[in-house]
């Protein structure tokens, strides 16, 4: 049994981590810097240590981190921006190296070591970087395209009106992953250290072309929904960043070996999209307020 750090543990990918670590019977410190939040109450409920923690404060990181052997890292760029992401990064790698933790498991993104021009990948790569450079024994993951951020923002906004609108052409593939399957992968990777130390390994669960995406969604959601592809010089007047990401998903493809994961780690509970599209709670979804733009 191992004490493991977990940041990001309000949030999807930290969240679901600390619950399949939970599951697996490891003593989980949930690190966050709301730690009297909803989710965070939830997991101190299921048995997770909440504990302070803010990558601009090394102070709280040292403590958040003593004892641990343990840590799942992940960072993001879109409540600061890719610059204060990768000083984010840096500094948790820095803190775990002082620490002496004997294995970090990162969470980058599919084809982020590929240069692909996208800033919140390449801000990604230079964390992994420098996580290979810190003598920190070391996993990085990289998920592909996010099935939850399909139940939010502008694509929740469209299927109120019966539309799926995605910035690709109906017919391009495009790779899946759940944040839950991306918690169980995590949780198995920190569990089976020896298996997966210096290894870097791109996860997805399924793959989908934008008009089998609504159609998918249509069956779920019980109504007709017809994909519509949004210009991407739409995207590119509202973030440079994810107009460069659609562009990349469009021109090069986001392949990631789905089957051969399947193959190699069977007891995953991989869900395809399908699985995930049929265990959301639309009707909750869809009566919410709104995104605004």
């Amino acid at each position: 049994m191992l004490t493991i750090a977990v940041t990001g543990a309000t949030g999807a990918q930290g969240g679901a981590t600390a619950r399949a670590l939970l599951t697996k019977g490891h003593h989980v410190r949930a690190l966050t810097r709301f730690p009297d939040s909803p989710a965070a109450l939830a997991l101190r409920e299921l048995g997770a240590q909440i504990r302070f923690a803010d990558f601009d404060d090394r102070e709280s990181l040292n403590a958040a981190l003593a004892g641990v052997d343990s840590l799942f890292a992940v960072t993001t760029p879109f409540d600061t921006d890719t610059t204060v992401e990768t000083r984010h990064g840096k500094a948790l790698i820095d803190a775990a190296a002082a620490a002496g933790i004997d294995h970090v498991v990162f969470t980058s993104a599919a084809h982020a070591d590929r240069d692909t021009g996208i800033p919140h990948y390449d801000s990604k790569y230079a964390i992994e970087q420098h996580l290979c450079d810190s003598g920190v024994p070391w996993t990085i993951l990289g998920p592909a395209a996010f099935m939850d951020n399909y139940a939010t923002g502008w694509t929740l906004d469209g299927l109120r009106e019966g539309t799926f609108a995605w910035p690709m052409p109906a017919d391009q593939p495009l790779t899946l992953i759940c944040a839950e399957d991306i918690g169980a992968f995590a949780a198995h990777t920190l569990d089976r250290r020896g298996e997966f130390l210096g290894r870097r390994i791109d996860i997805a669960a399924d793959e989908l072309t934008p008009a089998q995406i609504a159609s998918v969604l249509a069956t779920a959601l019980g109504t007709p929904v017809a994909h519509h592809q949004v210009p991407l010089d739409y995207v590119r007047s509202r973030s440079a960043d994810l107009a460069a990401m659609f562009d990349y998903f469009t021109t090069s493809g986001l392949d990631v070996d789905t089957a051969g994961l399947r193959r190699d780690h069977p007891n995953l509970g991989w869900h395809t999209f399908t699985d995930w599209a049929a265990g959301q709670q639309w009707p909750t979804l869809l009566a919410a307020t709104p995104a605004s733009h």
